[in-house]
């Protein structure tokens, strides 16, 4: 293997145990160079691009990391639990009930959660964000599924800070039967589709303004 520089030179790979080999043979060919042999290079360059390119290579390991790391929470759903059905068609189960207050109707919360179709394929998370969402509840400014899975109504109780939730949320209580999230011609939500969220309630925004 060689690394090819920005200069133009090709430095082979050589290990303590081994040496180059030039003509393809084995290590114990009687054609080869010892790692020492090419060491003797004058070009200052080549050094300092090696190690740029270990340090770039070691970088990436760490940041790849904790990509990975992110997307394990943003992939790993909570426990399964059984749903229990309300008229509107709205299925929720509480893996925690949580001990906190109630969330507020039209105040700002702060929520982590991992979006997925009916068959598990995860389409958004928070997690992936590193960072849970911030939004208003109860008003319309998310899907109704969520508002009256987050809020409570209809036979749903309202979800307490520290809670968990997971939500079956049908069609008519998500985006109906046209496409969403598109960007482009390109859509994230096919219509009609189901949708399955985990919830959890972090806890109330701290920027609501006080009454």
């Amino acid at each position: 293997m060689a690394l090819s520089l920005s200069s133009g030179v090709r430095v082979p790979y050589c290990s303590p145990s081994c040496f180059w080999k030039p003509n393809g043979k084995s290590c114990n060919a009687p054609a080869k160079v010892s790692c020492a042999a090419h060491n003797d290079n004058k070009n200052p360059l080549v050094g300092i691009g090696i190690g740029v390119v270990t340090a770039w290579v070691m970088g990436l390991t760490a940041l790849d990391a904790d990509a990975t790391r992110i997307q394990y929470y943003a992939t790993v759903g909570e426990p399964l639990c059984e749903f229990n059905y309300v008229k509107s068609g709205l299925g929720y189960c509480d893996i925690v009930e949580g001990v906190g207050d109630d969330a507020p109707l039209g105040e700002l919360i702060n929520v982590h959660y991992t979006a997925r179709f009916a068959d598990g394929i995860v389409f958004d998370s928070s997690y992936k964000r590193a960072r849970p969402l911030t939004m208003r509840i109860g008003v319309g400014k998310v899907i109704r599924g969520l508002d009256q899975g987050i809020l409570g109504g209809e036979g749903v109780p309202p979800m307490r800070i520290g809670g968990k939730r997971k939500l079956r949320i049908p069609p008519h209580l998500a985006y109906g039967p046209e496409p969403a999230g598109c960007f482009s011609g390109d859509c994230n939500i096919p219509g009609n589709a189901t949708l399955l969220y985990d919830i959890n309630f972090v806890g109330i925004y701290s920027g609501n303004r006080s009454k």
